[in-house]
């Protein structure tokens, strides 16, 4: 049985009910049940009808539409609702075809065009509900970000993450209440920021510059060494862009760093593709709490770190489209383990430095083919006056497509 579109999800400005189109209007005033925060439900008359708020946690609201389907529910949204709003999550409860989604100007879009900058050029992010850390590998001198904020007191927090990295001479906009009445614009560099706190619906503009301090990273594989904290358990920056290169990250694919170290493989494999998710599975308490001070540190903080030994911690996990094996492998089950959890067409990357390792890797080789490689790095370094290479032990890694 087929079922008529129930669900309206409306973006609305701050111009309210003036600015939307016909149609938007139409599925407001027809509507049974109405839902949105208390700054929507203002701007629309009250007509008599159930206005429903959103609850903490949302997943409440959610049941709530989801139990009314079949009335007439209208969701009131910011700006474009399919961008980092409420349509986004909607829409994974309810079919499309059930739904009517009619977007108005996003805050992105306003914000570039009270700026002048061109929003195709631009990052588009927030940290509502995030970690400002998510801003890290957006870092670079002349580039443009905007910030959906979490509150007024976001712009003030930003500064000080800014000058904490070295970027304080960036300059910051913060706009409030874009297209009504009561719109402002504050501005100033991160690093003399005094901007009084201002209102909660607020859009970040950041314009990055790099102070003398500041260090610009790259979402290309093969960070500096010293990027990380780390103890030595440490796959090197050579070694780290070919299994990177190997594991062949996408969008929206998940990795499993099975003995992660200090999480380089895991954290690089999140910056090198939009939306990529990785699970970092270590051992050893000191290394665990590396990988979280580099997930935060390289903005990654949304990495998932499992503190216990492989393959007994794996069970349970979401299976992986990729899984790198760096921590050593000392017994066959492991590899039995990651191969049984390993989606079909995923990658598996090993890498292994001793005899008994690559024995382990040529007979799995035997058995389902791939490619084995022996990568062999040299340095250069002072030897007392002079300099001379000095040899990183050579890695034998194993790549191999299910």
């Amino acid at each position: 049985m087929t079922i008529a579109p129930w669900l309206s999800i409306v973006g609305i400005g701050e111009d309210g009910l003036a600015g939307l189109s016909p149609p938007a209007r139409a599925l407001i005033d027809t509507a049974e049940i109405l839902v949105g925060g208390a700054r929507h439900l203002a701007l629309v008359p009250d007509t008599g009808i159930p206005r429903w708020s959103w609850k903490t946690p949302l997943r409440l609201t959610v049941d709530d539409i989801l139990a009314a389907r079949g009335q007439r529910v209208c969701a009131l949204a910011s700006g474009d609702p399919m961008w980092f709003g409420i349509g986004v999550t909607l829409a994974r409860h309810v079919p499309t075809r059930e739904c009517t989604i009619i977007p108005h100007l996003s805050a992105f879009t306003l914000a570039a065009a009270r700026l002048g900058w061109p929003i195709a050029d631009c990052a588009c992010l927030t940290v509502h509900g995030r970690s400002i850390d998510l801003l890290a590998p957006h870092l670079a001198p002349r580039q443009r970000l905007l910030v959906l904020s979490e509150n007024a007191d976001t712009p003030a927090q930003v500064a000080r993450w800014l000058v904490s990295r070295g970027w304080g001479p960036s300059r910051l906009s913060v706009l409030a209440r874009m297209g009504g009445s009561n719109e402002a614009i504050a501005s100033g560099s991160a690093e003399s920021w005094s901007a009084p706190r201002g209102d909660d619906l607020n859009t970040l503009a950041i314009d990055c510059v790099a102070g003398p301090e500041a260090r610009a990273f790259t979402t290309a594989p093969g960070l500096p060494d010293d990027a990380f904290i780390h103890d030595g358990q440490l796959t090197k920056r050579e070694i780290r862009a070919a299994t990177l290169s190997a594991l062949a990250p996408l969008p929206g694919e998940l990795l499993w760093d099975v003995g992660a170290g200090c999480g380089s493989i895991a954290i690089e494999w999140m910056r090198a593709a939009p939306r990529a998710r990785a699970v970092a599975i270590e051992r050893d308490p000191a290394r665990v709490d590396f990988i979280a001070r580099n997930a935060a540190s390289l903005g990654t903080p949304r990495l998932k770190i499992v503190a216990e030994a492989a393959p007994a911690s794996l069970a349970g996990l979401e299976r992986p489209d990729a899984i790198f094996i760096g921590g050593g492998i000392s017994d066959e089950a492991l590899l039995t383990a990651c191969w049984n959890a390993l989606a079909p067409r995923g990658r598996l990357v090993a890498n292994v430095v001793t005899i008994e390792g690559e024995a382990m890797l040529a007979a799995w080789h035997a058995r389902h083919g791939g490619v084995m490689s022996r990568i062999a790095v040299s340095r250069l370094e002072r030897v007392g006056p002079y300099h001379g290479w000095r040899a990183l032990m050579p890695i034998t890694q194993w790549s191999v497509v299910k």
